[in-house]
């Protein structure tokens, strides 16, 4: 069992559990150029995603919401892996974080970074849908841009 292998056991990681405690990336955007809210009504995860987007890079990122640690964890770690990316970077991140999580590719070929502590949600099929959420939503948003003033899009998983 290699390394990648061993780590995604335990779904509550102390890296996992960090981001929860202290959510990288968590607030609003005065003036988000794209932002969309997911919810999961099955276990009452609703998370907003707002970016500024320039220049085809995510220049800024905030989520904000409520959830549980899976869900938050998740939208936080992926609020510093797509901070800074380009757009079609952050869209293939998330095609393979998905991929891993519902088991369509390995974790060892999706190369996820610290993404892979949370590969062991794919073991607990009623979790994937909170693991996923913020992804969602943060692909709902930069599928169109939006005026702040509107509602933002919403995402269900």
């Amino acid at each position: 069992m290699n390394t990648e292998t061993t780590v995604e056991l335990d779904l509550y990681q102390d890296v996992v559990m960090d981001h929860k405690r202290a959510p990288r990336h968590f607030g609003t955007l005065v003036e988000p150029t794209h932002h969309a809210r997911g919810q999961n009504p099955q276990c009452g995860d609703d998370l907003r995603v707002a970016l500024v987007v320039d220049g085809g890079r995510v220049r800024d990122i905030r989520f904000h919401g409520q959830g549980c640690a899976i869900c938050i964890a998740s939208a936080s770690m992926m609020s510093e892996a797509v901070l800074g990316q380009e757009v079609a970077l952050a869209q293939a991140l998330q095609s393979r974080f998905r991929a891993v999580l519902t088991g369509q590719m390995e974790v060892e070929e999706a190369h996820l970074g610290k993404l892979i502590s949370l590969a062991g949600v794919r073991r607990y099929p009623g979790r994937i849908k909170c693991a996923l959420l913020g992804w969602h939503a943060l692909m709902h948003a930069l599928d169109s841009e939006t005026d702040a003033a509107n509602d933002p899009q919403e995402a269900t998983p």
